[in-house]
């Protein structure tokens, strides 16, 4: 339990974490992407601000002018500056801001721009000569600054181009998808934390459906093995209880042989009890064999029809069999099983029938690719919630009528499970009151 918790709190923890990791990274390489590329923009325009002015160097004031109409006419230039190189340093000729023109600059960027070697008087391809830097202003408005040489008539290096061109577009749209990203990463991550959670949640759910699923066949096995070593003590029982009855031990008086009967009952009872889990042990562990041959389905009506016919008599109920044909079709079913099936439900057809009777009567359906046996009684019958419950595990109908009948609640749900496993429908239809019908249908044997 310690390492699932541990677990589960790792993958909450690092999941985000991984996540905003990533989501930062992309960010920044998107930043990186658009600073080059901005990059390469400035040092193209310095290019030609530099070829449209070079052959003016000698005319500082109509250099200026030109400086004067470039700044207009372009709202990402924020400043051009013409340097001249000095023993001292540079000197401004020209000027977007007039006050610089006349000063001298000692900067070393102007200094490492101007030594840059270059190519047809150009610096190309060199971070120094056309070097970005990121320079805040009292406004904290970011700038490229760029510097490169131009080449005089005689083809040297004459003068130094420096411009300050504004990153504003760039920041605001890199700020505004950067926003965008974090609202994205913080949903993610808020999603993504749910997930886990739940995700722990039905981890435990695994955990103890796996749990639950041992139980359930550890129960299994201990239904299988006690319901094996009770049969063996309850036939005992049953066999002396039986022997005590016929007089193999003498004659009894009134009282013992009448004791001698209610222990019967009892151990007959527990008997089936026995048998049902020992079915229901079987079913659920798929160990139940099921022998398919070709059957006589009337045959097996008339024989149950003889060995229940005492019971029904002992409660003046009429049990009668009427097939459709005089020869039935034949069915490839489990004859042991099928007689199973037909006793327990015409048996329970009696047990809940006090008035009338129990009829089983048969019809072929679907051209004859069918046949059905019905069992009809004029029994209590029951309400429609307790039909829809009826082939559950362990459900009893309980009301007034049934409190006394004797039962496990086993029997219809293995007799389900049975008709399904021969191949078979079952279908129920009863009201309250009135009796119930059985439908059993199975496949006619083509053979």
């Amino acid at each position: 339990m310690a390492a699932q918790i541990a677990y589960g709190v790792s993958l909450i923890v690092l999941i985000p974490i991984l996540i905003a990791f990533n989501t930062i990274f992309i960010i920044n390489k998107y930043n990186q992407s658009l600073d080059i590329t901005l990059q390469r923009q400035a040092l193209s325009l310095s290019r030609v601000i530099a070829a449209l002015i070079e052959n003016d160097l000698p005319w500082a004031d109509f250099v200026q002018i030109k400086i004067e109409t470039l700044l207009d006419n372009n709202v990402a230039l924020s400043a051009i500056d013409v340097l001249v190189p000095q023993d001292d340093g540079f000197k401004t000729i020209a000027s977007s801001e007039k006050r610089k023109i006349g000063e001298t600059s000692n900067s070393n960027f102007y200094r490492m721009a101007w030594t840059q070697p270059n190519n047809d008087g150009l610096a190309t391809d060199s971070l120094l000569a056309g070097d970005v830097l990121k320079e805040p202003d009292e406004n904290q408005e970011r700038y490229w600054l760029v510097a490169m040489p131009m080449n005089g008539s005689d083809g040297k290096k004459q003068a130094l181009i420096s411009l300050k061109i504004s990153s504003k577009i760039v920041d605001e749209l890199t700020a505004y998808n950067r926003n965008i990203s974090i609202y994205i990463l913080i949903g993610t991550v808020a999603i993504v934390i749910m997930f886990l959670l739940i995700a722990v949640r039905l981890w435990d759910y695994a955990l103890l459906y796996k749990k639950i699923k041992e139980v359930d066949k550890m129960k299994d096995e201990f239904i299988s093995i006690a319901s094996h070593e009770l049969r063996t003590p309850v036939t005992g029982i049953r066999g002396f209880t039986s022997m005590i009855i016929d007089g193999t031990f003498g004659k009894v008086n009134d009282k013992v042989l009448e004791s001698a009967k209610m222990i019967l009952r009892a151990a007959e009872r527990l008997g089936a009890l026995v048998e049902d889990l020992l079915n229901v042990s079987r079913i659920e562990q798929n160990r139940i064999t099921i022998n398919l041959a070709p059957t006589d389905a009337g045959h097996v009506i008339n024989e149950i029809i003889s060995e229940l016919s005492v019971q029904a008599a002992d409660k003046k109920l009429r049990l009668e069999f009427k097939p459709g044909t005089r020869i039935l079709p034949i069915i490839n079913i489990d004859p042991a099983r099928f007689k199973e099936i037909l006793i327990n439900l015409i048996g329970n057809a009696i047990k809940y029938t006090e008035t009338g009777g129990v009829e089983i009567f048969t019809r072929e359906k679907d051209n004859g690719g069918l046949l059905e046996i019905v069992i009809k009684d004029t029994g209590i019958g029951m309400a429609a919630e307790d039909r829809e419950r009826l082939f559950e595990k362990f459900y009893r109908i309980q009301n007034d009528k049934t409190k006394n009948i004797n039962g496990t609640g086993l029997g219809l749900w293995i007799t389900k499970k049975l008709v399904e496993l021969l191949g078979g429908k079952i279908i129920i239809d009863s009201m309250e009151g009135v009796g119930t019908q059985i439908i059993l249908s199975f496949k006619v044997s083509k053979g």
